[in-house]
């Protein structure tokens, strides 16, 4: 049994007990959250640029990857539609990867706070 689940109590009699206390499990890494995202926010940029751009699918892909991938579109826009949307859908995608290292990381982190025994100073007084 982990230690950190067991409490001893002082009860009103001045005996000690034990008690458990029920904890949820960690939370886990959701790679599989962060891929969903990813795959999702390429589909819209390849919407938009095949939308607005009237790019081909495969160019669409194209740039859409490589806005994800912080590279920048291969085609620059021609449409003043296209550019709107290019420059909107670059700015999601800055958003889109720091939400996708959140998702992965934050678990991970929050474990290795824990296996250090980090409490912040609100927890320290009681």
């Amino acid at each position: 049994m982990p230690r950190e689940n067991i409490e001893k109590v002082v009860n009103q009699d001045g005996r000690r007990a034990l008690l458990l206390e029920a904890r949820a499990a960690p939370p886990r890494s959701r790679p599989h959250d962060a891929l969903g995202v990813g795959a999702l926010s390429l589909a819209l940029g390849m919407a938009g640029y095949a939308h607005y751009e009237r790019l081909p699918w495969r160019d669409a892909f194209l740039n859409s990857a490589m806005l994800l991938g912080g590279m920048g579109p291969v085609d620059p826009p021609a449409t003043p539609a296209g550019k709107v949307v290019a420059g909107l859908y670059a700015r999601y995608c800055g958003l889109v990867v720091l939400v996708a290292v959140g998702i992965v990381f934050a678990p991970l982190l929050h474990r290795l706070l824990h296996r250090l025994h980090w409490i912040d100073e609100g927890e320290r007084r009681r």
